[in-house]
């Protein structure tokens, strides 16, 4: 029976969280059904139980005990919520990708076309009003923090870099950790419970990474994870979560929905930060053009 003490949550990113935070004491079965419920919000809104139980591969008494867990009396009152926050989430820009589909004659162009489909539905999924209020949180944390760590190694490394490349024009003290030879402890020691790391993983997760948020939270620093799903090792303890879509045909996860997320929360710092910002982006741009940075095109 619901715990009168505990309510059920009430929002989709409650949910998400709750099932993260209890993921690792699920059974095996409740784990299966607790994956594809923080895979599939659009399935868990609109499919009946009996549907949804065969598509995550469980019966359908297991998806009403994860719903109890969560303090729901019913299985109908759990999708109720997630058919709530799908009817008023996502902005929809995956229809362009449909429409360049439909222009493509050769049999040869599907695999380009198939691309530009999956870039655009996950820019799609990044854009909703729960990701809106979170880019603003990370936004005023990051502003409020005395220094900034970035992290993200092998496949997430670009996203880092350009979190840090392009935040450091603004923001000083936006630092890159890098962790060469050996040197992870050494670059995060001095970061405290004053600052923050910004990091970035997808599966497979980086051993280094973990590592890190690791050590961060250990001397006190806030963390803004940015990864793939909620069952992520780099998700507990992150003051700021971020689930970004990174589907592609190709062989490696794509970035551009991380790449685009961080352009987002640094626009979000440089608008609501002090005038100082955009002084810092000014001068650095002159010193850019009298090192001779730039090439001019006449």
């Amino acid at each position: 029976m619901p715990d009168p003490h505990h309510p059920h949550p009430t929002g989709l990113d409650e949910i998400n969280q709750r099932l993260a935070e209890s993921y690792p004491t699920l059974s095996p079965q409740l784990k299966r059904a607790s994956s594809y419920v923080l895979e599939n919000p659009i399935g868990i809104a609109f499919q009946s139980v009996r549907k949804t139980a065969a598509a995550a591969d469980v019966t359908p008494s297991t998806l009403v005990r994860l719903a109890k867990r969560l303090n729901f009396e019913s299985y109908e009152q759990f999708r109720d919520v997630f058919q709530s926050a799908v009817q008023s989430a996502p902005v929809e820009l995956s229809g362009r990708a449909s429409k360049l589909k439909h222009q493509a004659n050769q049999p040869e162009d599907a695999l380009f076309v198939e691309v530009g489909d999956a870039a655009f539905d996950n820019i799609g999924r990044l854009f909703t009003a729960d990701n809106q209020a979170r880019v603003k949180d990370a936004a005023q944390r990051i502003l409020a923090a005395r220094r900034v760590a970035v992290v993200g190694f092998r496949d997430t490394f670009a996203c880092a870099y350009h979190f840090a490349y392009v935040g450091r024009i603004a923001m000083p003290d936006v630092v890159l950790i890098r962790g060469l030879e050996g040197g992870l402890l050494t670059e995060l020691d001095h970061f405290n419970e004053q600052d923050i790391v910004v990091a970035f993983g997808f599966e497979p997760y980086c051993a280094e990474t973990v590592k890190a948020l690791e050590v961060t939270r250990a001397n006190g620093v806030q963390a803004i994870v940015i990864t793939d799903t909620l069952r992520s090792p780099l998700v507990p303890g992150a003051s700021v979560t971020f689930t970004v879509a990174n589907a592609t045909p190709h062989f490696f996860p794509s970035i551009l929905s991380a790449i685009t997320l961080s352009e987002a929360i640094l626009a979000e710092c440089v608008a609501f930060g002090p005038d100082q910002l955009v002084d810092n982006v000014a001068s650095f741009e002159s010193r850019m053009r009298k090192m001779g940075a730039y090439v001019e095109v006449e």
